[in-house]
């Protein structure tokens, strides 16, 4: 059987906790921050929790 390869994109866009739970970056985190408030920007920063309906898919692009 030979091994299966990482979705190259999802390992760029996804990384799992200890936990196992999947975390992501909020969108708009990239640019044009001289066009956001700094409170805007802050919310931004923090990674969140992949929402359940996703988190099959995601697993299986990370090799989970």
């Amino acid at each position: 059987m030979p091994k299966n390869k990482t979705h190259s994109g999802a390992k760029k866009r996804f990384r799992v906790t200890g936990s196992g739970k999947i975390m992501r970056q909020r969108a708009n985190h990239v640019h044009k921050f001289h066009e956001k408030t700094p409170q805007h920007a802050r919310r931004l920063a923090n990674d969140v929790e992949l929402n359940p309906a996703d988190t099959k898919k995601v697993k299986r692009l990370l090799g989970r």
